[in-house]
């Protein structure tokens, strides 16, 4: 049934979704990658399309900026449609050297500064983590396409626009390569929901660098991680 936020009917969403931060990079996936695909969701703007990818059913739909958005999209999906598996594909800035723009990192783990999780965990601190299997088959692909990639622990921060950059340095010091606005949220989500998440990341902003992508690039030139990340959905059940 539909959510306050999801207009999409039963039958509607596939049992995986794909979740790009922007609605506008679920139309590029939606279009370039799906076979009949149909807008599922126009609520508030966060598309939705269904459609086909090598034959399974497979949902796209925006996920939105920080933690309060993804935790209501990822919770709806859970509850009202039975979603199994959430694979978010979004960008990330990165506070290591030799992390640069392009570059694709995998969030085995996500810190974070939010309180979120920790209300969650009556004030204990909950260690955000993906699921192993999920992760394992995107790695795979990667592999046999010879992709460079990085396995780490991320920052998911609630502030875009920090007072105090120093968090980074201490971030790095505890081999964190990039800060993003999502992760935490859906890893603890996943967890509470008993379904599968991981976190794919496009670097769009090397912030030691003080490098970053324009508007356009970040809507449609993660391609090589939303196919590797596509390709991997043959072993997600």
């Amino acid at each position: 049934m539909a959510t306050p936020h999801i207009e999409a009917a039963p039958g509607q969403i596939a049992e995986t979704v794909v979740m790009p931060g922007d609605p506008l990079r679920a139309k590029f996936v939606a279009e370039n990658y799906l076979q009949s695909s149909t807008c599922v969701n126009r609520t508030r703007n966060m598309l939705a399309f269904t459609g086909d990818y090598q034959g399974k059913p497979l949902t796209v739909m925006g996920g939105g900026m920080g933690m309060p958005s993804m935790s209501i999209y990822a919770t709806e999906l859970c509850r009202a449609y039975g979603v199994q598996n959430i694979i978010r594909v979004g960008s990330c800035g990165s506070i290591h050297e030799e992390v640069n723009l392009g570059d694709l990192v995998v969030a085995m783990g996500a810190s974070t500064d939010s309180s979120i999780n920790r209300v969650r965990f009556r004030g204990y601190d909950y260690a955000a983590i993906c699921n192993y299997d999920l992760m394992r088959n995107w790695i795979d692909k990667a592999q046999a396409q010879s992709v460079n990639y990085r396995v780490a622990n991320v920052f998911t921060t609630d502030t875009f626009y920090h007072a105090d950059e120093s968090i980074y340095e201490v971030a790095a010091s505890l081999g964190i390569v990039a800060v993003e606005m999502e992760t935490a949220a859906l890893y603890r989500i996943a967890a509470e929901e008993g379904i599968r998440a991981l976190a794919l990341l496009t670097v769009s902003d090397q912030i030691l660098k003080q490098q970053r992508m324009s508007t356009a690039e970040r809507e449609t030139s993660f391609t090589q991680m939303i196919e590797i990340t596509l390709d991997s959905l043959d072993q997600a059940s």
